[in-house]
């Protein structure tokens, strides 16, 4: 089983690294990499390795999806600066040959106001991105489960409007006696099955990830490490239109400064720590350096790239907040609700 699993992985990894490259601002779809989870938020990055009884994190890793999250149902709803709202509802079931989850996850850019090439008034209109699918999962082993999922995207845009298909593989391994949990996903496998307008079908951004999970001993504390776009070395933009310049003073060239090994390592990971206080109560923070390098302002870095959250476990109902400091022109403020309709049953005596 465990080669099968392994197999598995290799498989994913050798699609994804021939499938379509990842072009920043030249994908189609490049919703589909937003962060939904509202524990995922307060961590800074999509956390792909813990299986407890939260269903919001096997939306991007279906490979987590277990026998407690049957009956789960968990929404989440985020505020942008800008006023955007991103959504995700997730539900899970089981049958006889394995769990399944129904997904779906939208952001809604609002209404805008039309004009002409002069600034005439024209007519306003929405704007609105969607994904729907269902993922599964099956465990191979003691240790090793598999998940996959399959999803129909749509992207409308006033008049414009693309439909395409993705899916995302992945494997989980938990250690059988510690607290240790590792996974590797490929997401984003698909095209653009009807594109925009006089355009060309546009890529789906591929993407590899890896994460490692553990949590202390003796200690409430669970330490996460998230590595993200595996499958591109050089992910930092890099201004094509920047010069060397001359100091004034010496007279002396001074090149572009351009990221090195050391920064092009640091960008592929980000880092996350859970603070457990009781069964009731966590606190979380994470600290994305990719994202803190393309979105802080260069003179007020401020708390770019860090995140913070808390989850509240009520008798029936848990409650996540998380907040995304992008950079000091704002930040993404997230809110989940998550209940078992189990916990809903009248107990008979």
């Amino acid at each position: 089983m465990i080669k099968i699993a392994l197999s598995l992985c290799i498989l994913c990894l050798a699609f994804a690294f021939k499938a379509q490259t990842y072009n920043f601002g030249l994908n189609s779809f490049a919703f589909l990499n937003t962060i939904y989870s509202s524990r995922s938020a307060g961590l800074g990055s999509n956390l792909i390795t813990i299986s407890d009884n939260d269903i919001g994190l096997s939306v991007e890793n279906p490979s987590l999806l277990s026998s407690q999250h049957v009956r789960s149902l968990q929404i989440n709803q985020a505020i942008l600066p800008s006023g955007v709202q991103v959504g995700m509802l997730c539900y899970a079931f089981k049958s006889k040959h394995g769990i399944f989850s129904p997904v779906i996850r939208f952001q809604n850019y609002g209404r805008f106001d039309g004009t002409d090439e002069l600034g005439n008034a024209t007519n306003s209109f929405s704007a609105i991105e969607y994904s729907l699918g269902m993922n599964y999962s099956r465990a191979v082993g003691k240790t090793i489960k598999i998940g996959a999922g399959i999803n129909l995207i749509g992207s409308h845009m006033d008049v414009y409007s693309s439909l395409g298909v993705h899916g995302t593989m992945g494997a989980t391994y938990s250690h059988p006696k510690q607290d240790l949990a590792a996974s590797f996903i490929v997401k984003n496998i698909g095209f653009q099955l009807v594109p925009y307008e006089n355009t060309d079908r546009a890529p789906l951004p591929v993407e590899v990830q890896s994460g490692i999970s553990y949590k202390l001993n003796h200690a409430p504390f669970r330490i996460s490490l998230l590595g993200h776009h595996l499958n591109h070395w050089k992910i930092l933009y890099n201004d094509p239109n920047l010069q060397p310049t001359i100091d004034a003073l010496s007279g002396d060239t001074i090149p572009v400064d351009r990221p090195g090994f050391g920064k092009n390592l640091a960008s592929h990971f980000s880092y996350s720590l859970e603070l457990l206080a009781s069964d009731k109560l966590e606190f979380r923070t994470g600290f994305n350096y990719f994202r803190r390098e393309q979105m802080k302002l260069l003179d007020r870095p401020g708390l770019s790239g860090f995140s913070f959250g808390i989850g509240i476990q009520l008798k029936k109902i848990k409650i996540d907040y998380g907040i995304l400091v992008i950079s000091a022109a704002g930040s993404n403020h997230y809110l989940g609700i998550s209940t078992n309709f189990d916990n809903w049953k009248k107990k008979r005596f």
